[in-house]
């Protein structure tokens, strides 16, 4: 386990390890449905889709993964911020 997470009751170690995995892959996961259009966020997809420069069949469905991910990834960093202030109490 992270050094990081040393200090933390063996619970809440294991909660936080699990979230910041989930970080990273949400991040990772994101880069790679955008790398595979071409595109550098979310905006930049869509405002292709709509200019009709790329297909809306499956950009469209990446532009949705994308933003799924971006959430999760968002969600997931106030989770851990949220947990990390409720432990340092």
């Amino acid at each position: 386990m992270n050094p990081i997470f040393d200090t933390l009751p063996p619970d809440e170690a294991i909660e936080l390890q699990q979230i910041t995995r989930l970080i990273y892959e949400a991040r990772e996961n994101r880069r790679n449905v955008l790398a595979a259009v071409g595109a550098s966020d979310e905006a930049e997809l869509l405002a292709r889709i709509a200019a009709g420069e790329i297909d809306a069949h499956p950009a469209y469905e990446h532009y949705l993964a994308a933003r799924i991910l971006a959430d999760t990834h968002a969600t997931a960093r106030e989770l851990v911020a949220s947990r990390l202030q409720e432990i340092n109490r």
